[in-house]
C-alpha cells in the first residue's frame, strides 16, 4: 500500500474469521494493534470497542468444527494501525 492511499477506518466490531459477518478484508491489508486494559495483545480473534470486550482463544481447545474455543474478556479496548 502506498503512503497516499487513505487507510480504511477501523470498525467498532471486527473479527479475523473470514466467515464472520464482522470480517472486513480491507482492514487486514495493514497490521492492526489492539490494546486491552493498557496492555498490547496479539492473540485477539474478535473485538468490539463500544461494548468493551475482546475474544481470545482458550488454550488449545477446539470446537467440533476445528476452530479454537474463545473466551470473552471485558475491559477497555483500543485499536490502531501499526506503523
Amino acid at each position: 500500500m502506498t503512503e497516499n492511499t487513505p487507510l480504511p477506518p477501523l470498525p467498532d466490531h471486527l473479527s479475523i474469521d473470514p466467515s464472520s459477518p464482522h470480517h472486513v478484508a480491507a482492514v487486514f491489508e495493514r497490521d492492526i494493534g489492539i490494546r486491552f486494559n493498557g496492555k498490547d495483545r496479539s492473540d485477539v480473534e474478535e473485538y468490539c470497542i463500544s461494548e468493551g470486550w475482546i475474544k481470545v482463544p482458550a488454550g488449545r481447545t477446539l470446537d467440533r468444527k476445528g476452530k479454537p474455543l474463545l473466551i470473552k474478556l471485558k475491559g477497555k479496548v483500543e485499536v490502531f494501525y501499526q506503523d
